[in-house]
């Protein structure tokens, strides 16, 4: 038996087919969804409906992904999951820095775009149980992050890169972007110093009492802190 989460999903993709594959998913998983294939379309429609996450296709007819990913955050917070058919517009994606939560390549399994949209929503819909002890606590005066009293000291290319992260989970950054994080006299580093950086970081993390992982890497693209 399915079980309605109440969430509304808006999926703005030209391709009907495929639009129409990942709405089963998402309405099997309980979740309300809504079509739009024409980007014109997009503004009116969110003007005046409510939507909890946004699947938003990058070459639509009508008005791109672009520019209605950036109407949509001038006036809204709403989670938007940017989709593209090429793999090298990601890392332009990440450059403009547009705000969305999430970039997905095409082809995709439907089922992945499901389990990333629920983690979204997990995250901008937190449970009503009190779960502050699992999350990491950033000292910025100290450059230490601490979980569960237990405390580890960063240098500060480290805390750079793991408070910018932090401040937006599950958010992609490219390693062009981390680098100007970390680095506020702009010098010029490679990709492998932020490689090298994120390999000392996250063993320095393994010393907190928690098991989880929270830095993910996403393969060509860069690193995220998942919740």
């Amino acid at each position: 038996m399915t079980v309605t989460t109440q969430a509304k999903i808006l999926i703005v993709e030209d391709e009907i087919k495929l639009a129409n594959v990942l709405a089963k998913y998402f309405e099997q998983m309980g979740y309300q969804v809504e079509l739009i294939h024409h980007g014109a379309q997009v503004m009116g429609y969110f003007s005046s409906n409510h939507v909890d996450l946004i699947i938003l296709d990058l070459g639509l007819p009508g008005q791109d992904g672009l520019s209605l990913c950036k109407a949509i955050r001038a006036q809204s917070e709403v989670p938007i999951m940017m989709t593209t058919a090429r793999v090298e517009e990601i890392d332009r994606l990440l450059g403009l820095e547009l705000g969305a939560d999430d970039y997905i390549c095409k082809p995709y399994s439907p089922r992945e775009v499901c389990a990333r949209a629920k983690a979204v929503l997990r995250r901008v819909q937190p449970s009503t149980n009190n779960e502050t002890s699992h999350h990491w606590h950033l000292n910025e005066n100290q450059l230490s992050v601490s979980f569960a009293q237990v405390e580890v000291q960063l240098t500060a290319v480290e805390f750079g890169l793991l408070a910018t992260m932090v401040a937006k989970p599950n958010r992609i950054f490219s390693r062009d972007s981390l680098m100007h994080a970390a680095y506020s006299d702009d010098r010029i580093v490679s990709h492998r110093t932020i490689d090298s950086h994120i390999k000392k970081l996250r063993k320095k993390l393994e010393q907190l009492p928690t098991s989880e992982n929270k830095l993910h890497s996403v393969y060509g693209v860069g690193y995220k802190y998942g919740i």
